[in-house]
């Protein structure tokens, strides 16, 4: 199943680094960011009408406007099987109580750390196994991916490795991944060449082409501006960190 996430945060710098950790381990959802709650009850009303749904929501209560969970009850409203996550600055016992009445999942306080957003996002895959039915050989191709992606990979080896055949392991991974092998590899070194290009800026870009397993920097600069729509040094210009 297609998974969609809104993000809902007033400041830009969290809405990138929310989709940045995210993306870094399942880099095949769908994320839409929104800056202020009109915008997400905006963008949840489009995709209701177009028969979609968000999974999941990130939200800050603390917002200009509408009071963030009071969107997060709008956005019950017109998609009553969103699961919501609040991530906030505001250690608030009524912010608390107002949650726990709206039954979101959990209540991440501000400055998130990855293994806590992680972990909260992990809760939910286990409570909605019906958005995580990979089998084991997916899964096993899946962390190949994540501990390998600065080796070259190629599916035919893998599929060798695991005694299976290749045509039926890339059919088997697009069905369930919503998305070939080649295009996950690729959307997953971005994502950990973006972290890169944010945490290790004395590095040329060159290096990071290297860490992230590009046989050269024109590829990269070019798979990167396709993804993001931004070159790697326009995206480490942002100062996004």
């Amino acid at each position: 199943m297609k998974m969609n996430i809104l993000l809902l945060d007033d400041e830009p710098i969290e809405l990138e680094q929310l989709e940045l950790l995210i993306h870094s381990h399942f880099p095949t959802w769908t994320i839409y960011k929104a800056l202020f709650g009109s915008n997400a009850i905006e963008l949840a009303e489009k995709m209701a009408t177009d028969g979609k749904q968000f999974q999941l929501a990130l939200m800050d209560i603390k917002l200009p406007g509408r009071n963030g969970l009071e969107v997060a009850g709008k956005l019950k409203e017109l998609m009553p099987s969103i699961e919501i996550i609040i991530v906030s600055a505001f250690q608030n016992f009524d912010y608390a109580k107002q949650s726990i009445h709206l039954k979101v999942i959990d209540y991440l306080v501000k400055p998130v750390m990855e293994r806590e957003l992680i972990a909260s996002i992990h809760s939910f895959l286990n409570e909605h196994p019906e958005y995580n039915i990979h089998t084991e050989v997916v899964q096993e191709v899946m962390q190949l991916v994540k501990n390998d992606y600065n080796l070259p990979l190629k599916l035919s080896e893998i599929a060798n490795k695991l005694h299976i055949n290749a045509s039926y392991l890339s059919r088997l991974f697009s069905e369930e991944v919503g998305t070939s092998f080649s295009d996950y590899l690729l959307n997953y070194r971005v994502e950990k060449a973006k972290n890169l290009l944010l945490s290790q800026k004395r590095w040329p870009i060159q290096r990071i082409a290297e860490e992230c397993g590009f046989n050269s920097q024109h590829y990269f600069s070019s798979a990167f501006k396709k993804i993001t729509s931004c070159t790697p040094k326009e995206y480490r210009n942002k100062g996004i960190a």
